[in-house]
């Protein structure tokens, strides 16, 4: 990310800025009165200049070991996964990035993909039981069964940004919210994995917050008066080009 910028309206009484216990970003606002809309309004610049994402480095980041408890407490009874789990039966050879690689694609070829609008994770043993989920359920799914195997694993937020299918207009992206799990594979440290797609996150996902459960990352979260709400959320990207003089334009 090269750029960032966020406003929040209405006017609000102060905005501060901050790190939780897992690093994560977080801005706080505070308002001095009730409001009828609530808009968070974001603008970034991002390099998505492909790139290995197994290369020695990609996955730098802090060690599981400042919060080992956490990435690897377990996140439901391991009767629920066994079922899954019993056709996972390695290879002597096998290592553990083509393990887990493994796994994340049963889990987008197993499931139906399905947008939820509605907020919450289903429970690992809903998203088995219905074998459906949304992007959030399949990651937190795939967190509960890396645990179980032995590894660190933690919940990501944040966007997918890819090319548009449609050939019209050349220059725009197909933006949206997305979730998948990382996990700390020996020799290569965080690895992404996307249990919507079964592949391995690179440079089309962009990462806002890391915890070790899926309501800590949440991208907006606060306390509300007893009311009836709508949520409605407007994404648009595009490619940005370089003038002569090496500064990007539409």
């Amino acid at each position: 990310m090269t750029t960032y910028a966020m406003t929040i309206g209405p006017d609000h009484a102060g905005l501060t800025w901050g790190q939780d216990s897992h690093g994560n970003m977080i801005s706080e606002v505070v308002f001095n009165s009730r409001m009828s809309q609530f808009v968070v309004d974001v603008s970034m610049i991002v390099d998505l200049a492909p790139f290995d994402p197994l290369h020695p480095g990609s996955g730098a980041g802090p060690s599981p070991l400042l919060h080992e408890p956490e990435y690897r407490r377990p996140v439901v009874d391991p009767a629920v996964l066994l079922p899954f789990l019993a056709a996972d039966d390695p290879s002597p050879g096998e290592t553990h990035l083509s393990r887990l690689r493994t796994l994340a694609r049963r889990i987008a070829t197993r499931l139906h993909y399905m947008r939820r609008m509605e907020p919450g994770v289903w429970a690992p043993q809903e998203t088995l039981a219905r074998e459906a989920g949304s992007c959030r359920d399949s990651a937190w799914l795939l967190i509960a069964m890396a645990r179980h195997l032995g590894y660190a694993a933690r919940f990501v937020s944040g966007y997918l940004i890819e090319p548009s299918a449609l050939q019209v207009d050349p220059d725009r992206l197909v933006c949206d919210l997305h979730a998948w799990a990382e996990i700390w594979v020996p020799d290569h440290g965080w690895v992404g994995f996307d249990t919507t797609s079964g592949l391995i996150a690179a440079q089309h996902h962009i990462p806002l917050a890391a915890s070790d459960t899926p309501d800590k990352a949440a991208p907006v979260s606060g306390l509300l008066d007893h009311c009836e709400a709508e949520f409605d959320v407007l994404m648009q990207a595009h490619f940005l080009h370089r003038d002569r003089g090496g500064e990007p334009k539409p």
